[in-house]
């Protein structure tokens, strides 16, 4: 069938459409190429002709800037300062040995750091670059980099290192940065490649490792022009990497400042918590050490010298130290007897110094008794009989639970290391630990917090927040993220009877301020701040009846490793309780005289915002007060927060 005109027209059109379409792609081909071909050939000439030569690009990795950390107000903790640094690579490098032997020339390396350094590129992947000189000045530097075609695989490299402007203050609490080891990478199961550039620092401690991921940041690259010998010719891109997260604590600088401080030479702990939010305000831990000497690896001296000291600085004493806590468990006590409905307000036992159980006494601290003593007396003066009868009354399980409840063997999780559980015995739990029943005077040894009680100076500060308020207070140490707060958690009641609470809070501001109380020495007379708390003296050796008959040995005639331990626990103010403080000083001797005046300076100047006014003190204090502040080397505190008010 022959076709139309038209349709012969048609045909036409479409093949000639397809024919142009066809053509105007072969064109844009050709232009592409012709671009490219100009690009090569003109604009990148130099770069392909070094090519040719044996040069090649590579890719590495920028190790990326640590996330700061900061306080409540915005005083830095951790940062980042310039270090100047020298690598070796023994791919690029060859004879790794002359050329060092050539390095050493420029800058001072001992015969062992030489041997250990390689025996060190001898155990690397060749494409590795380890660290041949760290901390370089910058004449030492420069001298490097000016002799680099004489130094092959070596590279200077300025990057950034960790630091800690607070030295000590906050060594516990936030842990360290170390090199990046063998052990932490068998640890990991995908290790992020990062990690392996040379002296890259990883969190070893405290928040430090708890939040190493979020500190970490993301690592950038850079890819440069390498000729046939290693040398870096040229920069040919940079991707600058992400910094990690910058962390803002709850913890307050000055306060923590203050405490340490205050902790002095001792072995000791301190904890205040915001009894409203949940805020750890200051975790203090003494002795302490300075982590920036674990920043590139700690001396053998450095670490020997600080294992071997009694009194433990590289422990962090208010989370991973726990502590029989002697009297100030009374309060978990009395609160399961109240509780329970098996006494009341109004109820007595009477203390002749002793209580007799199964033969064998169970002595009072005052060897003359008490005489008649209710709840809240009982810790006004302390007495450890009215503890003793009302164990046998209520039982164990009745005080572990309430114990429990109150924050005591319960592990609180934060960003810190090794936090402790601490113990809350019952029956069930010294079956299941020695395969032993338990027995009545395990019940009288607990009721006073000795035996197999055992609590961290943060649950004691928990304990006290809870007592203070009655709600179920949980500490938190990280306020926000990147500057954005983190929510504060609304904390439910722990169910226990108003009337209840009044009796005990009564019995710990009678502590303070009544006519008998053990801590009245260090009371505050300023009424806006008035403080309540418990003493806490704990034993750590058995006192025997010969020696209770001829008198029991005083704490400063011991050695030091066999004195009591001290404690004390406290809030403020009376009627708002704001803040909640636990002091342990380890082997201090008693709770009243060591203890009490440490926590109570350090509640005041938590009230105060910074150093309280002279007149917050009793009038025969002030003198004493002034000659301890002189000696004292404070952070300026920031203004003064508005719960505490400036005194004239």
């Amino acid at each position: 069938m022959k076709k139309s005109a038209r349709e012969i027209v048609d045909s036409t059109r479409s093949i000639t459409r397809r024919g142009l379409m066809l053509g105007a792609i072969q064109a844009a081909v050709v232009a592409t190429l012709g671009w490219r071909l100009k690009t090569m050939q003109l604009d990148r000439a130099d770069e392909f002709r070094l090519l040719s030569d044996g040069n090649s690009i590579k890719l590495r990795l920028l190790p990326p800037a640590r996330g700061l950390i900061h306080d409540r107000n915005g005083v830095l903790l951790a940062g980042n300062e310039a270090n100047y640094r020298a690598t070796i690579t023994r791919e690029e490098a060859g004879d790794a040995a002359a050329v060092i032997a050539r390095l050493r020339h420029l800058i001072p390396m001992t015969d062992t750091a030489v041997a250990a350094l390689l025996a060190e590129i001898g155990r690397r992947s060749a494409i590795t670059p380890i660290v041949v000189a760290d901390r370089l000045t910058w004449d030492q530097f420069s001298s490097i980099a000016v002799n680099a075609p004489a130094l092959p695989g070596v590279s200077p490299e300025s990057g950034l290192s960790r630091s800690y402007p607070r030295a000590g203050d906050f060594a516990h609490v936030l842990g360290y940065v170390g090199p990046v080891s063998d052990y932490d990478l068998s640890k990991m199961e995908n290790p992020d490649p990062v990690l392996m550039l040379p002296e890259f620092q990883l969190g070893k401690l405290g928040v430090e490792a708890k939040l190493e991921t979020r500190l970490r940041g993301k690592a950038g690259t850079r890819r440069v022009e390498v000729n046939s010998a290693g040398r870096e010719m040229r920069e040919l891109e940079r991707i600058e990497g992400e910094q990690g997260e910058t962390v803002q604590m709850t913890l307050d600088a000055a306060l923590q400042n203050f405490a340490m401080q205050r902790l002095g030479g001792e072995s000791a702990a301190a904890v205040v918590l915001d009894a409203q939010t949940g805020d750890i305000l200051a975790s203090a831990s003494a002795p302490t050490f300075d982590p920036n000497l674990f920043v590139r690896g700690i001396s053998g001296a450095d670490y020997r010298a600080l294992m071997q000291h009694d009194h433990r600085p590289l422990a962090d004493k208010t989370v991973q130290g726990v502590y029989p806590p002697g009297s100030t468990f009374k309060m978990v006590t009395l609160l399961a007897g109240l509780e329970s409905g098996l006494i009341n307000g109004g109820s007595h036992f009477y203390c002749p110094g002793y209580t007799t159980v199964a033969g064998r006494r169970f002595h009072c601290w005052s060897r003359g008794g008490h005489g008649s003593v209710g709840p809240i007396q009982s810790l006004e003066r302390s007495c450890d009989v009215f503890y003793y009868e009302l164990a046998q009354k209520i039982g164990i399980d009745r005080i572990a639970d309430m114990a429990r409840r109150l924050g005591i063997g319960v592990r609180h999780e934060l960003p810190m290391s090794a936090i402790a559980e601490g113990i809350a015995p019952d029956r069930a739990w010294k079956k299941a630990k020695y395969d032993q029943d338990w027995q009545v005077g395990d019940s009288l040894n607990a009721s006073i917090g000795q035996g197999y009680v055992l609590a961290s100076p943060l649950q004691l500060a928990i304990m006290t927040a809870r007592v203070a308020t009655g709600r179920a207070v949980e500490p938190r140490l990280v306020r926000a993220v990147n500057g954005t707060a983190l929510p504060v958690a609304e904390f439910p009641e722990l169910g226990l009877a108003e009337a209840n609470l009044k009796i005990v809070r009564g019995g710990m501001d009678a502590v303070m301020n009544g006519s008998h109380g053990t801590a009245a020495k260090s009371r505050i007379v300023a009424p806006e701040w008035r403080m309540a708390g418990k003493t806490g003296t704990s034993q750590v050796r058995n006192i025997t009846a010969a020696e209770r008959a001829r008198g029991v040995i005083s704490n400063d005639q011991l050695p030091w490793i066999r004195r009591d331990h001290a404690l004390f626990v406290c809030y403020a103010p009376v009627e708002a309780p704001r803040y909640a403080v636990s002091v342990v000083v380890e082997h201090g001797g008693g709770g009243s005289a060591v203890a009490a005046p440490i926590a109570r300076d350090i509640l005041l100047f938590a009230l105060a915002g910074g150093l309280p006014p002279l007149d917050a003190y009793p009038p025969g204090q002030r003198g004493a007060v002034e000659e301890m502040r002189a000696r004292m080397r404070l952070l300026p505190a920031p203004m003064a927060q508005a719960s505490g008010r400036a005194r004239a």
